[in-house]
């Protein structure tokens, strides 16, 4: 039974499915990072929300671990590229406080025209000072968005509902979602010089970290307002303040800020300034939505293999799922067949090509190619699996491709990997046949029809008569057991590929007595 453990309050329902779906569940929150490393190793699966952080420490002591999900959209509390390093997925949720985010940004862009809070606090002081508080319409005002994914798409449907003009500036953005939005794509420059009103929605990576920076305020409208409720590390807040200081920024108005919990900031002395303690996802609604959908998406990760709001690693759909597992399961055991080949032959892969053929061509690549890097570097770094593959083959150089069609040749879905190394370019290529059992059928272009099987020996040779009495009579005398033979070449008297499958391992003295036969110019050991 895999276990998960929850380590930030979920709600009730979130346990239930948990426990509905028979994965074992403990509930410990308010754990120190001592606590958390000491008993992490013994979980599959890890739930939290932004309390618990999951350092690299802690993913050390993970030994178990498969899957961190976060209930809610930002990891800044999670160190994903220690997780990938480690093959452990990292889920977020973010569709299930889009809404309630998106509302709290219209909110706040209100509160920040009509300046609310100030007039708000003067009423309830017993003032009636209706001259001071001058605000403005947000009717046919500019709105630049900085961040037109989930969040930023509905904050622009809500801003056209209000009569905005709205720009959006996302390197992800296409002109036809921009036109089915009704905004208009622009650059960060054509924002900064144009919008009444700027709001955030955009994670905090290195390229968006003081996106709204001294130089972009000294560039934007003067008068402009500043609303960001996305991360805090967007907006420079020190500079910040020294434009809300000199008058030419009318107004901010922060849910987050650069430190959490927020207790001090020049800002918060600022009249021109509505703060709130991080509320954007703080909605009954939105935190029942996130938790179910993080104790949805880490049971079927456990359960099925489907992978859903993954950060680190391609998505597969729970109707996905049972279609690729079978693939995935080809292209990892092609890998590991081509990658042992190459460590015992070639020694550094410079290419990794992936061709789809048949009924595997309009499948989602993705991840079969991960399986097929995972199966490929195993032979060569320890702890590789379809989370880190992609990364390490990356780190090291390796370049990947992918191709596919969807004509057939003899068989109705086949996936073959071609490795180039500085000597040579190998490759294998395999099926599926009954129930979906993966399947051997061609290797370096000879055919070769081959189950794979826990212990092989792979030998090439010249196809000539003598060989397979030799061969034969060299096992026999050790002991070694054949539990299946196969046979394929070229051509007549040409190279040729002898596969075996063994009840055991073939000893290093026996295949040293098998390379030494006369017509034969590899023989290797081969494990899955």
């Amino acid at each position: 039974m895999v276990k998960v453990l929850i380590s930030d309050k979920l709600s009730p329902a979130a346990i239930a499915i948990f426990k509905e779906r028979g994965v074992e569940v403990d509930i410990k929150t308010g754990l120190t990072p001592a606590e958390l490393r000491e008993i992490i190793g013994q979980y599959d699966g890890l739930a939290i929300r932004s309390a618990t952080k999951v350092t690299k420490d802690v993913l050390d002591a993970a030994t178990n671990l498969k899957v961190v999900g976060r209930a809610g959209i930002g990891v800044d509390n999670v160190d994903v590229k220690a997780a990938t390093s480690r093959g452990v997925v990292v889920m977020n949720t973010p569709h299930g406080n889009a809404i309630t985010t998106a509302e709290h940004a219209i909110a706040m862009m209100f509160a920040l025209a009509r300046q609310l809070p100030e007039a708000s606090a003067s009423t309830k002081a017993g003032k009636w000072e209706k001259n001071r508080f001058m605000g403005v319409e947000l009717t046919a005002k500019t709105l630049g968005l900085i961040g037109c994914g989930n969040i930023g798409s509905i904050v622009a449907d809500r801003a056209v509902g209000l009569k905005m003009k709205v720009l959006a500036y996302d390197p992800f953005l296409t002109e036809a979602r921009a036109v089915e939005l009704g905004v208009e794509k622009a650059e960060l420059e054509v924002i900064f010089a144009r919008a009444d009103f700027i709001t955030l929605h955009t994670p905090l990576i290195d390229a968006t970290r003081n996106i709204i920076s001294r130089d972009a305020l000294a560039k934007m409208k003067k008068g402009v307002r500043i609303i960001n409720c996305a991360r805090g590390g967007l907006v420079d807040e020190a500079a910040l303040y020294d434009a809300l200081k000199s008058g030419h920024v009318a107004g901010a108005a922060l849910d987050v800020f650069e430190e959490e919990p927020a207790t001090a900031s020049p800002l918060f002395e600022l009249e021109n300034v509505v703060c709130t303690p991080h509320l954007g996802a703080a909605t009954m609604e939105a935190q029942e939505n996130v938790a179910l959908q993080v104790a949805e998406q880490i049971s079927d990760f456990l359960l099925t293999g489907s992978v859903t709001n993954a950060l680190n690693m391609p998505s597969v759909s729970a109707e996905e799922a049972p279609r690729l597992r079978p693939y995935m399961d080809l292209c990892r055991l092609l890998g590991a067949f081509a990658g042992q080949l190459t460590l015992a032959q070639d020694g550094v892969i410079k290419r990794i090509l992936v061709e789809y053929e048949g009924t595997a061509a309009p499948l989602n690549h993705r991840p079969l190619n991960a399986a097929a890097l995972a199966g490929l570097l195993a032979p060569v770094m320890e702890g590789v699996n379809m989370v880190n593959a992609p990364v390490l083959a990356r780190d090291h150089g390796i370049e990947v491709a992918e191709a596919s069609t969807d004509r057939t040749g003899d068989y109705q879905g086949l996936v073959r990997i071609s490795v180039t190394t500085e000597k040579s370019t190998r490759s294998v290529a395999g099926t599926l046949i009954g129930n979906g059992r993966p399947r051997l059928v061609e290797i370096k272009g000879i055919k070769v029809e081959a189950d794979f099987a826990r212990n092989m020996l792979y030998v090439t040779n010249k196809d000539k008569p003598g060989f397979i009495g030799r061969f034969g009579m060299i096992l026999a005398d050790a002991g070694v057991n054949i539990a299946t033979f196969h046979l394929g070449r070229a051509a007549e008297g040409e190279d040729a590929i002898c596969l075996v499958s063994t009840d055991g391992q073939t000893p290093d003295a026996v295949l040293a007595a098998v390379r030494a036969l006369p017509l034969v110019m590899q023989a290797t050991n081969l494990a899955f």
